[in-house]
């Protein structure tokens, strides 16, 4: 099984996703890790992703996901996956769910803004809430509730 926490930058995926899989002895993969040097240096700058930049990224990511898959591991994967067409790519197996990990712009703008050591600038958030499709079959979590509260409300709706 595979749960893949998507959400913009800065909503709190790669936390909530390593406490989920720890809670479950799974593996946790950043999809942040995925990333060409090439768009890390774009986004460091300040400059958006656009779609011919997050290809290979997707299909990279897609590869790992089908190797996972084979493997029968269990992952929980973090992945902005902001547009419909990302998350078609990437929901590629009944065995793989997907939450959306959803906060305010000013909850995350005031998370972004307090980050170290992260390529990622707040210059960015508009354009990701920008590119957000939200998703119609996702498990919805609120950011705005203790990270156990949030792995517990996971957990729970899967059954495990």
């Amino acid at each position: 099984m595979i749960i893949l926490l998507m959400g913009v930058s800065g909503s709190g995926k790669t936390t909530i996703g390593k406490h989920l899989a720890a809670s479950l002895n799974w593996e946790f993969h950043d999809g942040d890790s995925f990333h060409l040097p090439t768009n890390i240096e774009k986004m460091r700058r300040g400059i958006p992703l656009n779609d011919a930049d997050r290809m290979p990224w997707l299909q990279y990511l897609h590869a790992h996901i089908q190797v996972w898959l084979q493997e029968n591991k269990n992952v929980v994967l973090a992945c902005s996956a902001l547009k419909a067409s990302y998350r078609q790519i990437l929901l590629c197996d009944s065995r793989i769910y997907l939450v959306y990990v959803q906060g305010s712009f000013d909850v995350i703008q005031e998370r972004l803004r307090k980050r170290q050591n992260h390529f990622m600038s707040e210059k960015l958030l508009k354009s990701q809430f920008n590119d957000l499709e939200e998703p119609d079959n996702a498990i919805y979590v609120d950011i705005s509730q203790p990270i156990g509260v949030i792995v517990d409300q996971i957990r729970q709706t899967l059954g495990i």
